[in-house]
């Protein structure tokens, strides 16, 4: 299953909803280009991954390349709806100290509140 991409705003908030498989190749290159296009207008961003069935070491990658460049673009991305699989895998790799991480796309977006856009 590729990797499918559909974006939304809620609360001035862009969601880009990931569904598929998050893997090294098209599907990160995908993630990648799509994120970086719109980070530059909007800077706060909730990357939901309840539909992410598999991650490999290349989507992980992608996942810290892309906090970097909205960090270094004053942007912020934050995670939402993580499948056990993603969870496990950010606790074994500790990236979950790296990310911000919501159990709900609601309660991502709420952490905005009183964020400058």
């Amino acid at each position: 299953m590729q990797l499918k991409l559909s974006t939304r705003i809620v609360d001035g908030v862009l969601i880009v909803d990931c569904a598929g498989r998050l893997v090294f190749g098209e599907e990160s290159a995908c993630l990648r280009d799509t994120v970086k296009k719109l980070i530059i207008d909007k800077k706060r961003l909730v990357l939901n991954l309840s539909g992410i069935v598999f991650i490999d070491s290349g989507g992980l990658g992608t996942l810290v390349a892309l906090y970097t460049t909205a960090h270094n673009s004053d942007g912020h991305i934050k995670l939402a709806n993580l499948t056990k699989r993603v969870i496990d895998l950010l606790h074994l790799t500790k990236l979950v100290t790296v990310f911000e991480v919501y159990d709900s796309e609601q309660q991502a977006v709420d952490a905005y509140k009183g964020t400058a856009a």
